[in-house]
């Protein structure tokens, strides 16, 4: 079909759903961050420790990233549109418990369960932007999409502070169930049902398996710290990760109807796209977790002020975004150059953030959130369609699942390993006669050392948080330059026929739009 012919059979209401799916989208991935500066009231008023806190934060994005590919396989199979509005209720259902939680086993609870609605949102999001835009516009779309993606996941500090300054804790949570009657309203009379024609069976077991895995390697490393690397509480939890894990391999590579293709590997772009984006999020999820806690408890700001901070990072890609110049860079620059400069700008602002920020100098954060910002804008929709290019268009919920898999996984990866790397080395750097136990969170050493040591304590809060951002900025580095080598690396041709971002597509008709 030719361009003129593709225009003509576009939905004429396709850039509201873009505006819905976006809208649900933002406050999926808001929840990811908005929790970060409530840590400090999670820790006095619901006695959490850091380990606590790590779960809280953890579960919400380990429970996406176990079932994120299972939910895609589940809309291919019985629909995207019902797979969001399923999501959507979940979401709804498990923010209200959060909200009403009084313990912080309670609190875990209800974010593993705002995280199966979440996964199911993720899942689907991309995959119906694919189905409804093609041509010159696909590209567009899918920037539109993964800035607002990029705006949540730096708002998240903002709102919460809003919100913890003038009300408690759990109106952090409340604030997403007007956006899910929203979303229900508007994916069920405006988003198009779109399914894979061949209709493969679910995968059950190897859902099982993925989400087992994932969960026992997460705990291990979360655990870690306080039990000890080598205790057999932090060691068998690992070897059920490794065994399980293996088995998920084998059992994709020899089931006719796998949850993921492992052929999806053979292709350079997709391994280098997968593989960078797991970097990527472990360092940007683990750092902005350790941000908003040098801000609050090394500089002395309160939770909106920290929030506001926070802010210019935001506010940049919404810049680049909204002036076009972030898509006119990615589209002169192949996407390999696009992946590694941009990943690089996000690399230099978190070592920004770590150097200068250390002795409390707040314009080396800020020009390290701008150069992050940047960096976003120009790499994050290269990455994006390095993915959705290397899969068939029929697997496109896969195609999403697995982006969104690989950014929270990474998420939650950096928020337990950066977050092990913090306690550990504040534990090993707490003056003589603090208990190293004490090192659970910075309120508990203080209050260990007395107002004697409590300089001690601050300056080795300070220098555990600067090593631990500092690793998380050597990720996004890596991960930049693993990501660019394998993908400028591979041929143009996708796996399994898909497309090229930009190119037109054959897709299935789509139902006319609702009156």
């Amino acid at each position: 079909m030719g361009t003129a012919g593709a225009a003509a059979n576009r939905r004429p209401d396709r850039w509201v759903i873009l505006a819905v799916l976006c809208l649900v989208q933002l406050v999926v991935i808001l929840d990811n961050t908005i929790l970060n500066v409530a840590i400090p009231s999670l820790t006095k008023e619901l006695g959490a420790t850091t380990s606590q806190t790590q779960w809280v934060i953890g579960a919400y994005s380990l429970a996406q990233a176990g079932l994120l590919i299972a939910a895609g396989g589940f809309a291919d199979r019985y629909g995207r549109k019902r797979t969001q509005l399923l999501g959507l209720v979940f979401f709804g259902l498990g923010s209200a418990g959060a909200a009403l939680s009084s313990t912080a086993g309670e609190l875990i609870a209800a974010r593993a369960a705002m995280g199966v609605g979440g996964s199911m949102l993720l899942a689907t999001s991309i995959a119906i932007v694919v189905r409804t835009f093609d041509g010159e516009e696909l590209p567009k779309a899918m920037a539109a999409a993964m800035g607002v993606g990029s705006l949540g996941f730096a708002l998240g500090p903002v709102i919460g502070g809003l919100l913890l300054a003038h009300f408690w804790w759990g109106s952090v949570f409340l604030v997403n169930l007007p956006v899910c009657v929203l979303g229900l309203i508007g994916v069920a009379r405006l988003v198009p049902e779109s399914k894979d024609p061949l209709g493969d069976r679910p995968d059950l077991l190897g859902a099982v398996l993925c989400t087992v895995g994932l969960v026992a390697g997460v705990y291990a490393i979360i655990q870690g710290p306080g039990y000890g690397w080598t205790s057999g509480r932090t060691l068998l939890p690992a070897a059920i990760c490794v065994v399980v894990m293996t088995g998920f391999v084998l059992w994709e590579r020899r089931t006719p109807h796998p949850l993921l293709d492992m052929s999806f590997f053979r292709n350079a772009r997709f391994r280098g796209a997968v593989s960078g984006g797991v970097l990527v999020s472990f360092g940007m999820g683990g750092s902005l977790f350790l941000l908003t806690q040098h801000l609050q408890f090394v500089l002395g700001y309160g939770p909106l002020s920290a929030g506001l901070r926070t802010a210019p990072m935001a506010l940049t890609v919404v810049l680049l975004n909204l002036t076009g110049f972030g898509m006119r860079l990615t589209t002169k620059l192949a996407p390999p150059v696009a992946i590694a400069v941009g990943l690089t700008l996000m690399a230099g602002g978190l070592a920004a953030i770590a150097v200068l920020g250390h002795n409390g100098s707040y314009p080396g954060i800020l020009l390290g959130l701008l150069l992050m910002g940047a960096g976003i804008a120009c790499a994050q929709p290269a990455m994006g369609g390095a993915v959705m290019s290397s899969i068939p268009p029929e697997r496109a919920g896969i195609g999403s699942g697995l982006m969104g898999t690989m950014s929270e996984l990474g998420n939650s990866l950096g928020v337990a390993v950066l977050g092990a790397v913090l306690t550990a080395g504040f534990a090993s750097s707490l003056p003589a006669g603090v208990p190293q136990g004490a090192a659970r969170s910075l309120p508990d050493a203080l209050a260990a050392g007395g107002p004697g040591k409590a300089h001690q304590v601050h300056s080795a809060f300070a220098d555990s948080l600067t090593n631990a951002q500092l690793i998380g900025a050597v990720a996004v580095l890596v991960g930049g330059l693993v990501a660019a080598w394998l993908i400028g690396r591979a041929g143009t041709a996708p796996v399994g026929g898909g497309t090229v971002p930009g190119q037109p597509e054959a897709r299935e008709p789509e139902p006319a739009p609702a009156a």
